[in-house]
């Protein structure tokens, strides 16, 4: 993986599936009843941090996310995005936190109908008037159990008429344990897939799989086994994400190998790393993109017992957007202290 003329040299990492808006949430106030199931994660947790989100916290979250990610060596964000307080024009300011840190940024919002019809409505709007601009993007639905089929049909519809594919959660948990039933006869191959813990190995659905192994660890899930979704009967691409808790690749790499080899010890690091590569399909121009780094060789079985590797220099679109480990077109702790600034109001919000 490291450049031929130089082993501490990489391409951009991919980071295939991230939420940036929850770049704010570290240090938000506890639910006041501890929850014990996934939908009570959802429900306690992350839908309460969703809608007290403004555009304003939407923005310096971005920043403070895009800016770690460009730290940790991770030059494109797959981002899925919901703030049902703030939904037009949310994407635009991801977009443009993105850009002004330096990095590049698909985005899409996640269509729902937990706020009702108008709710799914507007969020659909969201991702028609942003791919419509001509910004990279897919068109995003938070989950098959949180939608109508009808806000499904319409979601998938939008994005074959706009040439993308879909973004959405999959059999995360056995609450969208259904899910593939209802959107079998819609996906095809430019939709991402993700978590898919859950999914039959005959699935039979089309796309790629993102597999996020510390957010399903931590939200008590279980676990994908993703290699089984390189074979026969249902074979998909499998990328790797972060589900939101920042956008270190090679940590989540090592998290990912961890998790495959207490599955089955006879696995390689170069598996792990397959889907560390994959988000190259995803988005191609970050394989232009150029990371050094503090170690070397960048190759996956030194990496996969390796810690606190960093980047030093960060490249995109033969720009240096990062040099001696800080960000040149921003400063890194302006974003930090008024990120810190905008979690307190968001706190406060909730």
């Amino acid at each position: 993986m490291s450049d031929a003329g130089d082993p501490a040299v990489t391409p951009g990492l991919v980071c295939a599936h991230h939420h940036l808006y929850s770049a704010l949430a570290r240090g938000m106030p506890a639910p006041e009843v501890t929850p014990t199931t996934f939908l009570e994660i959802l429900e306690r947790v992350w839908w309460r941090l969703d809608v007290a989100l403004d555009l304003e916290t939407i923005a310096w979250s971005a920043k403070l996310g895009a800016l770690e990610a460009l730290e940790s060596g991770c030059t494109a964000i797959i981002d899925h995005h919901e703030s049902p307080s703030a939904i037009e024009g949310s994407l635009d300011v991801i977009a443009e936190a993105c850009a002004e840190v330096g990095i590049r940024v698909s985005c899409a919002y996640g269509v729902t109908d937990r706020h009702g019809p108008e709710g799914a409505k507007a969020g659909l709007a969201e991702n028609e008037r942003f791919l419509r601009s001509g910004r990279p993007g897919l068109v995003g639905v938070h989950a098959a159990f949180t939608c109508s089929d009808a806000t499904l049909e319409a979601a998938a519809g939008l994005a074959a008429d706009l040439g993308v594919g879909v973004h959405i959660h999959v059999a995360e948990a056995l609450d969208d344990v259904a899910s593939p039933e209802r959107l079998r006869a819609l996906t095809d191959d430019r939709w991402l897939l993700v978590h898919g813990v859950h999914l039959a190995d005959d699935h039979g659905l089309a796309g790629t799989i993102v597999h996020n192994p510390r957010s399903n660890m931590n939200n008590a899930v279980g676990y994908a086994r993703p290699t089984r979704f390189a074979r026969p009967p249902s074979p998909n691409p499998v990328a790797l994400g972060t589900d939101g808790i920042g956008a270190d690749l090679v940590d989540e790499f090592r998290v990912a190998f961890a998790r495959l080899r207490e599955d089955d010890v006879t696995a390689g690091a170069d598996v792990a790393w397959a889907w560390v590569s994959e988000g190259w399909s995803l988005v191609p121009e970050a394989k232009d993109d150029r990371v050094t780094w503090t170690y070397a060789p960048m190759d996956p079985w030194c990496l996969a017992y390796t810690t606190d590797v960093r980047a030093t220099k960060v490249m995109v679109d033969g720009e240096t957007v990062l040099a001696d480990g800080r960000a040149t077109r921003v400063d890194g702790d302006e974003i930090r202290a008024r990120a810190a600034e905008q979690a307190s109001r968001l706190f406060a919000r909730l």
